[in-house]
């Protein structure tokens, strides 16, 4: 009863497996027991597991290997790969270096060459802009006269040369200097394509190209500034031959001297590069030559005033005769002067008469070239001597009243080919000529 319940409350029980061992007389049991089968199993699953991992192992492992040593071999060649595109790399940057390098060098080379032919242009244009200074077209600060006429200016060669004397490869160089490499890359870790920055060609390009034009900006300056100089010294020329040539005095002959093929000789060497500043620089030369020869020989004439200030007593002319009281020709101007003072030539020459002249008293007379000369009379005493060359500041005599003279006073006069003429027209043509002669 008490069976039957237990099964109708609990369920039926299971039954226990006994495992019997019998070996002769002894006979062994033991009770299997579900975790002992639980166990069992388990042991045998690993057990198979491991054999055919095993198994499997053995029969893979070639393909297995040789899949590792493929790998491997890509990885290698990857790398070779990659150490070969930097090497390449490398040598771009290093060619592409040198390539900049030379073409800045060539670059400074044609630069130190227009650095040198502007030294020797600056050369030439000063010596020019000193003749200009002393012909009177310009001044030192190279502004022109104030007094002159024309409206010529000098170029500036001190500024244009400070400005390129050195100066612009200074500043290429330091642009040159400025900023990153051109040719950096950002790290060799990587092999990704990084867009190339400005060279040091593609700056010196530009750099250069803004010297070039700099450069070229300034020779047109300068070689506008010397063709205005060159009219301007043309014009004074003119101005100055157009007033000897009223008073009929040979012009020199400065073109005929220099084409003349006459004792002439030497060498042959090739000519000097015939570019367009060099001919504005000889056709200045030619100009400052010209008004060189002209303004010389005004300056060597008897133009200016002998009595500046002075009042003038008697003119050139027929006047009544102060002694004989009739009509006479007066062949000079008189100037009251005071006694003693001192009396200076009008231009330079050379004394051909000094001493006692009849009724001039003590006069001088001075040859000036160009059948020109000027007679100094009535002086109470004579400084010079027969041969004496004078200049215009030498004093020559004292104001007298020597000779036939009714007082203190100077007689000036001015003869050409031996004929007296007046000489206001000398003091005339002297205001005009003033702006251009010393």
């Amino acid at each position: 009863m008490n069976s039957g319940h237990q099964h109708r409350v609990f369920g039926r029980r299971a039954q226990e497996h006994i495992l019997i061992l019998a070996s002769g007389d002894k006979v062994r049991h033991m009770t299997v027991r579900p975790w002992m089968a639980a166990l069992a199993f388990c042991f045998v699953g690993v057990f198979s597991i491991g054999y055919l991992l095993a198994t499997s192992y053995l029969v893979l492992r070639d393909d297995l290997i040789g899949a590792t040593m493929a790998r491997q071999a890509r990885m290698q060649h990857d790398y070779e790969d990659r150490i070969a595109a930097l090497r390449a790399q490398v040598d771009r940057i290093t060619s592409r270096q040198l390539l900049d390098q030379q073409v800045v060098e060539d670059k400074v080379d044609k630069l130190m060459a227009q650095q040198m032919a502007l030294t020797s242009r600056h050369g030439k244009l000063d010596n020019l802009l000193d003749r200009a200074v002393s012909s009177g077209l310009t001044e030192k600060d190279g502004a022109p006269t104030p007094s002159s006429p024309v409206q010529s200016y000098a170029p500036d060669v001190k500024d244009k040369r400070a400005s390129l004397s050195g100066s612009g490869i200074e500043a290429i160089e330091k642009q040159l200097a400025s900023g990153a490499p051109a040719d950096a890359t950002p790290d060799n870790s990587t092999l990704a394509y990084v867009p190339a920055t400005d060279t040091v060609g593609d700056r010196a390009d530009r750099i250069f190209s803004k010297v070039t034009l700099s450069l070229k900006d300034v020779e047109q300056d300068q070689r506008g500034r010397v063709e205005q100089l060159t009219s301007d010294a043309g014009n004074a020329a003119n101005a100055i031959e157009t007033v000897l040539t009223r008073f009929k005095i040979p012009m020199p002959e400065t073109a005929a001297r220099k084409d003349d093929d006459d004792a002439v000789g030497g060498p042959y060497v090739e000519p000097e590069s015939n570019d367009g500043f060099n001919n504005s620089l000889a056709a200045l030369d030619g100009a400052l030559t010209r008004l060189e020869a002209v303004r010389s020989t005004a300056e060597s004439l008897p133009f200016r005033n002998p009595a500046i200030g002075k009042d003038v007593t008697s003119p050139f002319g027929n006047r009544r005769d102060p002694f004989l009281g009739r009509l006479a020709l007066h062949s000079g101007i008189d100037f009251r002067f005071s006694p003693g003072e001192r009396i200076r030539p009008t231009a330079p020459g050379k004394v051909i008469s000094a001493g006692w002249t009849g009724g001039y008293g003590n006069m001088v007379e001075i040859d000036h070239g160009n059948g020109i000369s000027t007679r100094y009379g009535h002086m109470s005493e004579v400084l010079v001597k027969v041969g004496d060359t004078v200049d215009r500041d030498d004093v020559i005599g004292l104001a007298g009243s020597t000779g036939r003279s009714t007082g203190t006073h100077l007689h000036y006069e001015v003869r050409q080919d031996g004929h007296a003429v007046d000489p206001v027209y000398f003091m005339n043509a002297g205001l005009k000529l003033a702006t251009y002669i010393k």
